[in-house]
């Protein structure tokens, strides 16, 4: 793969979407930031209709709509984010939170039947929500910071340890399934975590705003997530494959 320039030209894409995440976390809430990134399945399903010639219907290019729509409202309803300063306890605490979520996601690893597939998307799911807010409260980016920062090591350990399972539920069971149950834990719960804990906040009198297009973005990716499997066709396949391999929320921390 390393021979093919395709390749080459997307690890670069991916390496340079990962860094505006991180820019984008030190200067928006998790909500806003996360919705954002679940909402890559619009343009892939844009660009593969350009690209692949995969034929979206009137349901998809809806959901495209809906997810333009929830990410304006977003942009326009968000606040500056809150305080980032949480002390090496909650950056531990994230640490463990991995280590908790590896041990789970090897335990549903072993079941059997259709239960497997979204349980370890939602696995790794939780996986990219702790990679969103390890990445939200490190002290800096330079390599002496970085070093010293527990919040560094949980990012790179959510990292990996969602990727494998993410992997691992795209091999053994639906697409669909696999990404819409990826896109619904990543966003809800370090959303939360972001009002609750880090002083994420929106816009004075734009609270409603920010929660009518979080839900839109968030519902219109999750009806997204079932493209080019309506009628199983190649192109759309194709496309999902694409998608799966190297055009995801956290792509560099996902290879």
């Amino acid at each position: 793969m390393f021979s093919q320039w395709r390749f080459l030209a997307s690890l670069g894409l991916d390496v340079l979407g990962f860094i505006a995440q991180l820019v984008a976390l030190h200067r928006l809430p998790l909500f806003a930031v996360q919705a954002m990134i679940a909402a890559n399945l619009a343009v892939t399903a844009v660009c593969a209709s350009w690209m692949v010639g995969a034929v979206l219907g009137w349901r998809e290019w809806l959901a495209v709509g809906g997810v333009i729509a929830g990410v304006g409202l977003l942009g326009s309803s968000a606040g500056p984010q809150g305080a980032a300063d949480v002390g090496n306890t909650f950056k531990l605490a994230l640490i463990v939170a991995v280590a908790g979520i590896g041990m789970i996601g090897l335990a549903v690893a072993r079941l059997p039947g259709p239960a497997r597939t979204p349980l370890l998307g939602a696995a790794a799911g939780l996986g990219y929500g702790v990679l969103a807010v390890a990445a939200r409260v490190l002290t800096g980016f330079s390599p002496a910071l970085l070093v010293r920062d527990p919040a560094a090591y949980a990012l790179a350990a959510a990292g990996i340890v969602s990727f494998l399972f993410y992997a691992s539920a795209l091999e053994g069971g639906s697409v669909t399934v696999a990404v819409a149950a990826v896109v619904l834990v990543e966003t809800i719960p370090p959303a939360a975590v972001g009002i609750l804990l880090l002083g994420d906040k929106t816009r004075h009198g734009l609270a409603a705003v920010a929660i009518a297009g979080f839900a839109l973005a968030v519902f219109s990716a999750v009806q997204l997530a079932r493209f080019g499997q309506t009628e199983h066709r190649p192109d759309g396949d194709a496309a999902l494959s694409a998608r799966s391999s190297g055009s995801d929320p956290h792509p560099a921390a996902r290879g």
